[in-house]
């Protein structure tokens, strides 16, 4: 590469580079509450096409567990603890979550809505 080249070629990479790390930054997780069978809120809203991140955190004095049949997703929350759940691009839609520890209770019932 002559050296006239080289300021070019530096711009065309470090352009390349920027186009790159822009698609890379993904949202903020969504952040659910657990806290002794109550979810807030119930009702979260994620974009569709685009993969997601739902932060389950425990507040409560019991365990929780996340479970969605339609996601296919399931994981378990201690007491003070978090967990990441992470959904793949989704096409639009409701997507029924509970938590199965306290499933008979309303307030342990949401739903994932993907616009």
């Amino acid at each position: 590469m002559s050296r006239a080249a080289t300021p070019f070629a530096r711009l065309g990479l470090l352009a390349a580079l920027t186009v790159a790390g822009a698609g890379a930054a993904s949202a903020a997780p969504v952040v659910i509450e657990f806290r002794d069978g109550v979810i807030t809120p119930q009702v979260v809203e994620i974009a569709a096409g685009e993969p997601a991140e739902l932060l389950i955190r425990n507040t409560g004095t019991s365990a929780g567990e996340f479970e969605s049949k339609a996601l296919k997703k399931e994981t378990v929350v201690g007491p003070g603890k978090e967990m990441t759940v992470k959904l793949p691009a989704l096409p639009a839609g409701d997507y029924a979550f509970v938590d199965e520890f306290h499933e008979r209770q309303d307030s342990a019932r949401g739903t994932v809505t993907v616009k």
